[in-house]
């Protein structure tokens, strides 16, 4: 059967519509609506009508960039109309498959007109009698292949690199179109034509951008990035440069892929981040290391992965960025006027303990001080206020302000929105090394204290490289190896000026998870938290499965809400193969998956083996808790971490952490091969997790930190 494509901008006359559907399915023709008018008010009538299936485009573009809002604001309605609807992957495919594509009203023809530069095989017209006629010929001539086709590969190679300047878009956008660029010949053309000798720069830049455009259409995606960044090399100009090499990074990273040419993007930013500081343009220059920032730190390439640059190896990594001078001038300690005070004798301490949005570990440092007849709290969310917010998280104002030496308004904004909380308080405690303690340290505390704490995600951020920790008076890690890591990456860590370091685990009640377990527990393999690709819960899967060779009485037990897809495409990928691995298994019962709970201590009674799965971690709270319920632990030694002088392995006792699979299998079947066996290794487990992270001896170093107390 034919396949029909019509797109629609207005709501089509219904009976007008069915009976043009009528025609098309009376020549044997399939149709297909894609709309971009509100197609749920008339759904109702239009399921009444023969079409093979109805799509709702993109209403507006809320969910592109401000450059592309931009650019719609400035163009005619039927191009707005396009860039709403381009990246809607049902109208692409349905438009690679349509032998027919039709507007069905003027603000529908560009679109359609671009859809079929995709598609030279597919006929293209405006309005139902033409797309009609042009059927009837086709299926006289016995085919659906289109008159205008493409350009010979030959001639094309012939000319290319002498006529590229003169070649027109609508040209260029068919010649570059998906059949060309799915073959290798086409694809290898196009590659040499963008690095050839003698284009001028705005045709070399217009036609890399079409390369790439039809590369990434015919599923080309690290094809398009060399299209890109090829061209970039061969473009004098260094802010041009660095914006195609930006776009070619930036189009493996939206496919989930880690960037082959990363180091030339980030140094193309840091480059023009250097010129523009040394000519005193201090807003231009934020703007381009903000960016090298971003690529640099991005979170396809250390956190939606199984590895990361970082972990491999962090010193050769960071070493591009802190040899610009941008951000040499960014990382320059401020330091203070004054020493933080020693805490009062006379009265209280006031404590402020912030962060943004994420509480996640303070619920128990609040409670305990909330009450404490030596300490008045109070708690800041800068998330729950507007302007606060704002200048958390503003990266860009930030640079340009250390950029600036501290005077543009930005640090005026800071100094005016958080000195009253810095003049009511003897110290803060800020969680999380983020955006917060970056905006923070910018302007000096005066004589209050400032404790900053860093559980692990911070690392593989941009955040600690923008804090100026020369005004933070104590740091908090909760792990030896993220400590290492951070002070191997961060020079203001290391040295005279750095600020005193601590190491104190999460605040967790542990008692309250010692809880009888079932003996069928014993089979039960658990896994707490499951919503992030660094969690692997692919390996636990492994696990289980070596296990359940021996004895199918093991299960595995998820406890946990699910990845996000829309975090990234790696991420969307990781959980697409999970799904597929855990389909069988939770048909079968191997698996089960209980979902987020607000009761963990209920849900550890029945899981008998805790795994960390996970391929790095700070200090792992569900394995903790896990093993304080009597659960023996099973820890692979995270890979982030692995052979390093601390990891995994010198955070906890021997034997919890295996070096694979197999050893993990191994294990299990080991301990409970008896019913004793598992219990007595659980109750040690348990008896070490309540006596070293237990609240009632980390609260005791709490005390310590905050008031001096042995």
């Amino acid at each position: 059967m034919t396949e029909v494509l019509f797109v629609a901008t207005k709501r089509p006359e219904l009976g007008l519509l069915a009976d043009s559907v009528g025609k098309f399915r009376d020549r044997e023709a399939g149709v297909y609506l894609a709309g971009t008018f509100h197609v749920m008010a008339v759904e109702e009538e239009l399921s009444l009508i023969a079409l093979e299936g109805v799509h709702q485009l993109p209403r507006g573009l809320s969910s592109r960039s401000s450059s592309v809002r931009r650019r719609a604001k400035a163009s005619p309605p039927g191009m707005r109309v396009w860039l709403q609807s381009q990246r809607d992957r049902w109208l692409r495919q349905r438009a690679l498959k349509a032998q027919v594509i039709v507007a069905l009203d003027t603000g529908a023809v560009y679109t359609v007109w671009r859809l079929s530069q995709y598609n030279p095989a597919a006929e293209a017209h405006f309005g139902v009698s033409a797309a009609l006629t042009a059927l009837d010929k086709l299926r006289q001539q016995g085919t659906v292949a289109r008159q205008a086709t493409l350009p010979a590969l030959g001639a094309v190679a012939k000319d290319v690199r002498r006529s590229i300047d003169n070649i027109p878009a609508a040209m260029m956008r068919t010649a570059t179109a998906r059949p060309v660029m799915r073959s290798a010949l086409g694809a290898r053309l196009w590659r040499s034509a963008v690095s050839a000798p003698g284009v001028p720069v705005k045709a070399r830049v217009a036609a890399s951008r079409y390369v790439a455009e039809g590369m990434q259409w015919a599923g080309r995606t690290s094809g398009a990035a060399i299209a890109l960044t090829t061209a970039a090399s061969r473009i004098p100009d260094p802010a041009l440069r660095a914006e195609l090499l930006d776009e070619g990074v930036m189009t493996e990273i939206a496919r989930g892929i880690s960037p082959r040419d990363l180091p030339k993007a980030v140094g193309a930013r840091l480059a023009e981040a250097d010129e523009l500081y040394a000519k005193g343009d201090h807003e231009a220059a934020s703007e381009a290391l903000n960016r090298a920032l971003f690529l640099d730190f991005h979170r396809v390439l250390h956190i939606d992965q199984l590895s990361s640059p970082l972990a491999e190896d962090a010193e050769k990594y960071i070493k591009r960025l802190q040899s610009s001078t941008a951000f040499q001038a960014v990382a320059r300690p401020r330091g203070r006027k004054t020493p933080a005070a020693a805490p009062p004798a006379d009265r209280p301490l006031r404590l402020l303990v912030t962060t943004s949005a994420n509480a996640n570990f303070l619920h128990h440092v609040l409670s305990r001080y909330e009450d404490h007849p030596r300490v008045e709290l109070r708690y800041l969310d800068l998330a729950a206020q507007k302007w606060l917010k704002r200048i958390s998280w503003a990266a860009r104002l930030m640079l340009e302000d250390k950029l600036a030496d501290g005077t543009t308004d930005y640090q005026a904004d800071v100094e005016r929105l958080m000195r009253p909380y810095l003049d009511w308080a003897d110290t803060v405690f800020l969680d999380w090394s983020v955006g917060p303690a970056a905006m923070l340290t910018t302007i000096d505390p005066g004589d209050t204290r400032i404790v900053v704490r860093l559980h692990s995600y911070e690392a593989f951020t941009r955040w600690p490289h923008m804090t100026d920790f020369s005004r933070v008076d104590d740091l908090v890690f909760v792990a030896p190896h993220v400590r290492d890591l951070v002070t191997s990456l961060v020079p203001q860590l290391r040295g005279d000026g750095a600020p005193r370091t601590h190491l104190l685990d999460n605040a967790m009640e542990l008692s309250g998870f010692v809880r009888p377990k079932p003996a069928e527990a014993r089979f039960n393999l658990g896994l707490i938290g499951v919503s992030q690709v660094a969690k692997d819960p692919l390996w636990a899967v492994d696990v289980l499965k070596r296990v359940r060779e021996h004895d199918e009485r093991y299960r595995l037990l998820l406890v946990g809400g699910d990845m996000e897809p829309k975090t990234s495409k790696a991420t969307a990928d990781y959980r697409a193969l999970l799904e597929r691995e855990l389909a069988p298994l939770v048909e079968s019962g191997a698996v089960v998956r209980l979902g987020p709970t607000d009761d963990v201590p209920s849900a550890l009674t029945d899981i008998g083996v805790i795994l960390s799965s996970s391929v790095r971690e700070g200090c792992h709270v569900g394995l903790m808790e896990g093993a304080a319920s009597a659960a023996l632990p099973v820890v692979r030694d995270w890979p982030f971490y692995a052979g390093r002088a601390n990891s995994a392995r010198t955070l906890y006792p021997e034997g919890w952490v295996v070096g694979s699979p197999e050893e993990a299998a191994q294990r299990i079947l080991d301990v409970t091969s008896t019913e004793e066996s598992w219990q007595k290794a659980g109750s040690l487990a348990s008896e070490h997790a309540v006596s070293a992270w237990d609240w009632s001896v980390v609260g005791k170093q709490f005390d310590g930190l905050f008031l001096d107390e042995a």
